[in-house]
């Protein structure tokens, strides 16, 4: 079958400053796979990204049909060309913490489809949000998240594509806006060295968590050591956030244009311990991704 045709840049790509040692920086934005997953990896290099976080199926649908296995040799392909570290994100649909029996089973399937997906594709990691209790409280929705967990590492036991829990901005009746929620996920799930944590920067801030100056980001980030551990945080979602400290609203903006202000991206791209983590966008964007790019350059300065 022969290759796609490959978009073409129409905005001047982003040019991200890498060491004369040591890894490279990975930094870039979510990427469309319109097209087939294999179309991402040419959209992403051609604004200069180094890392990418795609959707492994349509985000708006419990399941797909399997990948052809030729679209999964050209995604292999092209990203070991590219040098592009790409990681997933599943289907927002998926709620492993539901009282309702029939969306836990639903999401259960699906979680381990999508899971069996980024596997396929060598993907490092697939981001997922906890869940939601439903009504039923925070501890009744953690256990359950923990038994749906459970059911999708029994029905996927060969997979290395690890499930990274994501923090939330606690809307509603979410889970994952305290750290102590992740803990406790990792804490209980039968294989806990499946799992890890993706940090996304507006969900700490809108959950409650000062991270606007370097000695509140510095508490912070004291306490996710302490509570979870560095040695869980697989990637970060760098955001800004539309909505205030603890407001509990899930709103993403443009880095600088928010709540959490451009001096946060400054400390978490210069801070060492997360120097080899993926790091990228989920801000509002047009189909040329000009918005990412001009994200990007702002922050780009940061890495030294």
């Amino acid at each position: 079958m022969p290759p796609k045709k490959s978009p073409q840049a129409v905005v001047e790509p982003v040019v991200i400053p890498q060491p004369k040692k040591g890894a490279k920086i990975r930094l870039g934005a979510h990427t469309s796979i319109s097209g087939g997953v294999a179309e991402s990896i040419p959209r992403a290099v051609a604004v200069g990204f180094t890392a990418a976080q795609i959707f492994v199926k349509n985000n708006k649908q419990w399941f797909a049909p399997d990948l052809d296995p030729a679209d999964i040799k050209l995604f292999r392909d092209r990203q070991e060309a590219a040098d592009l570290v790409v990681f997933g994100h599943n289907s927002y649909l998926v709620n492993p913490g539901s009282p309702k029996d029939d969306v836990f089973d639903t999401s259960v399937k699906s979680l381990a489809a999508e899971l069996l997906r980024a596997d396929s594709l060598g993907l490092p990691f697939l981001v997922m949000h906890p869940g939601s209790h439903g009504g039923a409280g925070e501890e009744a929705g953690l256990q359950r998240v923990v038994e749906g967990l459970d059911l999708v590492l029994k029905a996927t036991p060969k997979v290395q594509t690890k499930l990274a829990l994501e923090n939330t901005a606690g809307q509603g009746s979410c889970l994952g806006q305290k750290f102590e929620h992740l803990a406790y996920l990792l804490n209980h799930v039968s294989q806990p060295e499946r799992f890890g944590v993706c940090l996304d920067t507006a969900h700490l801030l809108e959950a409650g968590y000062d991270i606007r100056d370097e000695k509140h980001y510095t508490a912070t980030f004291a306490e996710f050591e302490r509570v979870i551990g560095k040695q869980w945080l697989l990637g970060f979602h760098l955001n800004d956030s539309k909505t205030p400290l603890g407001s509990r609203v899930d709103r993403h903006e443009h880095l600088g244009a928010g709540h959490v202000g451009l001096e946060t991206f400054r400390f978490v791209l210069q801070d060492k311990r997360w120097r080899d983590i993926p790091k990228v966008l989920e801000t509002p964007k047009s189909e040329d991704m000009r918005e990412d790019v001009d994200n990007l350059k702002k922050i780009c300065p940061f890495i030294n």
